[in-house]
């Protein structure tokens, strides 16, 4: 057939697969359509017959795409290795390939978030090439409810873009250079808020409610706290490996007796506090159902786990803590010390966070109105 703009919006969608129409008009130059409804030109050229992606339609107007085409037919002896060819890789292979090295290149947990982003956000059904900033962006603008959320998978589709880029799977990425702008949260629980979420986190009981209580009294990382290990209790304190750590360092934050209360009855099926249900050597991972499920009951204004670790350090403001001894009970890698002081001032600081543990749990307490927590599903 002779291509034309309505024979092209005419196109039918294969069930499986691509089909590609050949333009009468220009041997060798067509529109390959994809199941997932994806129109992109191709050409063919070169003695070895060659295909290569044009561009997409209708970004690109047949006219264009004609004469890109001739253009590619003409320089054919010049290209005269397969390296000037993109491979034509559906997404979700492209995806499954990205995966696979990030598993072999990268902290399971990182490969873990990879992977459910990219899944849980990112379907397409058409090849990896044919992709638009237009298709990416309406995914991520989407998620503009949890902007933590949409962040995360703006940060993981490029990455995988960028991945394909250097594979030599796609020219240039769809992808966005710049890091997606979210508004900078400030998030922190009133006293009311608060002593909510710790009594419905009592109630809810093991696993999710006990991570909550300690995000409460520890203040930190949701992903530190579902991955801790009995082997990493030594002293009364919990030792984050150095290679666990988001700075890379190793992290010793003293537990304080409520938190201690919390993990001495936890099961111990594993060396995990906190094992998935398919796997006692993967952690926790059931966050957004829980959550929902979790929130259901209690009347406060929409947050996240990581506003309870900002809370944490706003009472210890309120309290009198030292903002230097604050700093290494959340573990952060700058601050009040840091460039050459924190080079000179090798202090650990054990004593002042120690006594910050017990003032913090103690005003807790107070807060709380003396309420001990219920443990293992509310009993």
């Amino acid at each position: 057939m002779r291509l034309t703009d309505l024979r092209i919006k005419q196109m039918k969608v294969p069930e499986t697969g691509q089909k590609t129409h050949f333009d009468d008009a220009l041997p060798g130059f067509g529109v390959r359509v994809s199941q997932g409804g994806s129109k992109s030109f191709v050409v063919m050229y070169g003695e070895r017959r060659q295909l290569k992606t044009i561009g997409r339609y209708p970004d690109l107007k047949l006219a264009d795409a004609r004469l890109a085409a001739k253009r590619v037919q003409a320089d054919a002896p010049e290209q005269s290795t397969d390296a000037t060819v993109l491979p034509e890789l559906n997404f979700t292979e492209a995806r499954e390939r990205f995966l696979q090295d990030s598993r072999e290149r990268n902290k399971p947990r990182t490969a873990d978030d990879y992977h459910r982003l990219l899944h849980r956000h990112f379907a397409f059904e058409t090849d990896v090439g044919s992709l638009t900033r237009a298709d990416i962006m309406t995914v991520i603008g989407k998620l503009s409810k949890t902007p933590s959320e949409q962040r995360h998978a703006f940060l993981a589709i490029r990455t995988m873009m960028n991945w394909c880029v250097k594979r030599g799977v796609i020219e240039n990425s769809p992808v966005p250079s710049r890091s997606f702008q979210t508004t900078s949260r400030s998030r922190v629980l009133s006293d009311d808020e608060l002593r909510a979420v710790w009594q419905q986190a009592a109630s809810f009981g093991y696993p999710y409610g006990t991570i909550v209580q300690l995000l409460i009294l520890t203040g930190q990382r949701k992903g530190e706290i579902a991955h801790l290990r009995r082997s990493w209790i030594e002293g009364g304190e919990i030792v984050f490996p150095a290679g666990f750590t988001k700075n890379k360092r190793e992290h010793r934050l003293p537990l304080g007796k409520r938190a201690e209360a919390l993990i001495a009855p936890l099961p111990e099926t594993a060396d995990l506090f906190f094992p998935s249900r398919i796997s006692d050597e993967k952690p926790f991972n059931g966050w957004s159902k829980c959550k929902r499920r979790f929130d259901q009951e209690i009347e406060v204004s929409p947050y996240t786990l990581h506003d309870l670790r900002r809370t944490f350090s706003s009472k210890h403001a309120q309290i009198g803590t030292p903002i230097h001894v604050t700093e290494k009970l959340l573990n952060h890698a700058s601050g009040t010390v840091s460039g050459v002081a924190a080079i000179y001032n090798r202090h650990t600081y054990a004593d002042e966070m120690r006594v910050a543990t017990e003032a913090y749990e103690a005003h807790l307490a107070k807060l709380m109105g003396g309420c001990k927590p219920k443990r293992l599903n509310g009993k």
